[in-house]
């Protein structure tokens, strides 16, 4: 409790205090003695509070001030009550940067702040994902550094941001953004940056789409046509003719089917603005999944078939995608892969980065082909991509999923000896997830 008079008190006491040295002085004839004795007590006394002060200020891990009496009480309660104050100011400023921080987050931008020397001072986790910057590492490095594009460096420079611009992305070449700059506090600039890929894609698509389908349904569509024309309107054929006819149309048209399919598929993929960010995908789960789905289609092959999956390790990412690209991948391997061949399946972290990759010890592919593996429709060998059951569009999905990741496939393979077939994801999208605490919570 606050006294407006306790330096009063205080003065007064001291006054009494070296009162009675005097009257004590004047006892013994002495009173210049008892006089400094008491000036010395008195000194003494405030720097034994002093240093309590100082000790209980810099030292003390007590939030609470000492116990004191007089004018040193009203000065560790005036100083504890600024500390009060200012830890609630610190507690309120903290939840204010906390939603600020919810709310950067929850931009569907990526976002960065920079000064007036081109340092970054700022960025969202989207910017982190989108733009590879690596935070905190990247603070304070200049944004051109970052962001290694001739236009936009001109752009930023120029000081003329009443137009956006669009450049590719810095992390992914099938990606387009297009970057705004606006002004920020004081002398600071924000840097805006979205996803416009899906916007300059439509139209391909379309036109991608039309000339495939036609091109792909021509043949079945021919064969098909050809039976047709060959039935005569009684129907009278030989009954090995008819049954012949029967199951040809019936094997194109199910080939139809499966290409019209995939065809959706691969629209909708292409077509998705579902943030990869938002939702954790349980990888190991839906790894396993597509293990019981992969040891019915071996039936008939006879692969020996290795899963190695780590059961921590989580993805951040939209789970229909990563399924149609890890089954894509791992049913490639078992229809092209001899029978009584071997398949490792492995799921696991490579340094910072999550990992999937799968291994076979087929014929392995020719270099000239691996970098078209990813076309549409494109086959290395098309009569056995027709036996097999092939579209020629299965690693196309696995190329546009994994885009969408901000990933690509890498193959590997040697002509006689196998192929590997790998991804990475970078580390903002994995979580390793604790199995313990996730085994104590059930």
């Amino acid at each position: 409790m606050h006294h407006p008079y306790a330096w009063l008190r205080s003065i007064a006491i001291a006054s009494i205090f070296l009162l009675c040295c005097v009257v004590l002085g004047l006892y013994i004839q002495s009173v210049t003695l008892t006089l400094l004795g008491g000036v010395t007590v008195l000194l003494a006394l405030h720097y034994w509070r002093l240093y309590r002060l100082n000790n209980w200020l810099w030292h003390s891990k007590k939030m609470s001030p000492p116990k004191s009496r007089g004018i040193w009480s009203q000065i560790y309660q005036g100083i504890y009550g600024v500390n009060v104050k200012n830890r609630d100011k610190r507690k309120n400023l903290g939840e204010v940067i906390r939603f600020y921080r919810q709310g950067s987050e929850a931009l569907p931008d990526a976002a960065l702040i920079v000064d007036s020397a081109a340092d970054i001072v700022w960025c969202n986790r989207l910017a982190r994902i989108e733009l590879g910057i690596r935070w905190p590492d990247d603070k304070g490095k200049k944004i051109y550094d970052c962001i290694d594009d001739v236009r936009f460096v001109e752009f930023f420079h120029s000081n003329r941001f009443d137009q956006p611009i669009e450049i590719i992305s810095p992390v992914n070449l099938n990606k387009v953004f297009e970057f705004r700059i606006v002004p920020f506090e004081d002398d600071q600039l924000m840097i805006l940056v979205r996803d416009v890929t899906r916007l300059s894609q439509i139209e391909k698509m379309r036109k991608d789409f039309v000339a495939n389908v036609s091109h792909e349904l021509r043949t079945p569509l021919t064969v098909i046509n050809g039976y047709l024309e060959m039935l005569p309107e009684q129907g009278d054929l030989p009954a090995p003719v008819m049954n012949k006819a029967i199951t040809e149309m019936r094997t194109q048209s199910s080939r139809m089917q499966s290409l019209i399919e995939e065809l959706l598929v691969l629209s909708r993929i292409e077509a998705s603005t579902e943030r990869v960010f938002e939702k954790l995908v349980n990888v190991p789960q839906l790894l396993w999944q597509i293990h019981r789905e992969a040891e019915a289609l071996n039936r008939d092959r006879q692969h020996k078939i290795f899963f190695d999956i780590s059961p921590v390790l989580h993805l951040y990412g939209i789970e229909s995608e990563l399924r149609s690209a890890f089954s894509n991948i791992i049913f490639n391997a078992i229809h092209y892969t001899p029978n009584n061949g071997v398949i490792e399946v492995n799921w696991s972290m490579q340094g910072e980065q999550a990992k999937f990759c799968v291994r076979d010890n087929g014929d392995g592919i020719a270099a000239e082909h691996v970098e078209r593996l990813t076309e549409r429709f494109y086959r290395v060998d098309k009569a056995r991509s027709r036996t097999t059951g092939g579209s020629g569009l299965g690693l196309s999905i696995v190329k546009h999923v994994l885009s969408h990741h901000n990933s690509h496939l890498e193959i590997v393979s040697d002509v006689g000896k196998g192929a590997e077939f790998s991804c990475q994801f970078s580390s903002e999208l994995t979580l390793l997830v604790d199995q313990n605490a996730k085994n104590q919570t059930r």
